[in-house]
């Protein structure tokens, strides 16, 4: 409802809006600054810290997070976007304690290595193969280019990647 106003940390009151999204299987409803973006919602709002923001400009990956399906750089987007919609972040993928073939392929071939840009690698991953199982290593790369890992040089992280293709589709 426009005209509301939410209290920031700091004691500032600043314009809102309601905010109403399904977000890993459940409904959200929530007031956020209108000038939230569905980083901070996810992880100021909602404490869902899985999903980190490197450089917050949409140019690393790392804030990768799904809405409605497709992969999007939550820094980037505003929250208010997601009204009405679906979001899965990197939580949303283990089902209770048992991860997800990607997220447990990166473990086990050490494609993460200090894991900042994990969750968004994982994700876009997780896209690329549910979209293109029989994807070749020039689909693989393409489809991961938006993702920035300083410490792996992607070896691994291609590795994990057909791992959890080859594993998925059997």
């Amino acid at each position: 409802m426009p005209g509301e106003q939410t209290e920031l940390d700091d004691g500032y009151m600043v314009p809102s809006v309601t905010l109403s999204c399904t977000v890993n299987g459940e409904s959200v409803t929530k007031q956020v600054p209108v000038d939230c973006t569905l980083y901070s919602f996810l992880r100021d709002h909602l404490a869902l810290t899985g999903t980190k923001g490197a450089c917050l400009e949409g140019e690393c990956g790392s804030c990768t997070v799904w809405v409605d399906g497709q992969p999007v750089t939550s820094c980037l987007m505003p929250a208010g976007q997601v009204q009405d919609r679906t979001v899965t972040t990197i939580e949303g993928l283990a089902d209770g304690d048992a991860l997800d073939i990607v997220q447990d392929k990166f473990i086990e071939t050490g494609a993460a290595q200090c894991g900042y840009c994990t969750p968004g690698l994982v994700m876009a991953a997780r896209v690329l193969i549910d979209q293109n199982p029989d994807a070749g290593d020039d689909e693989l790369l393409t489809a991961l280019e938006g993702n920035i890992c300083r410490c792996t040089g992607y070896k691994s992280i291609v590795e994990a990647v057909r791992l959890a293709a080859a594993e998925a589709h059997r």
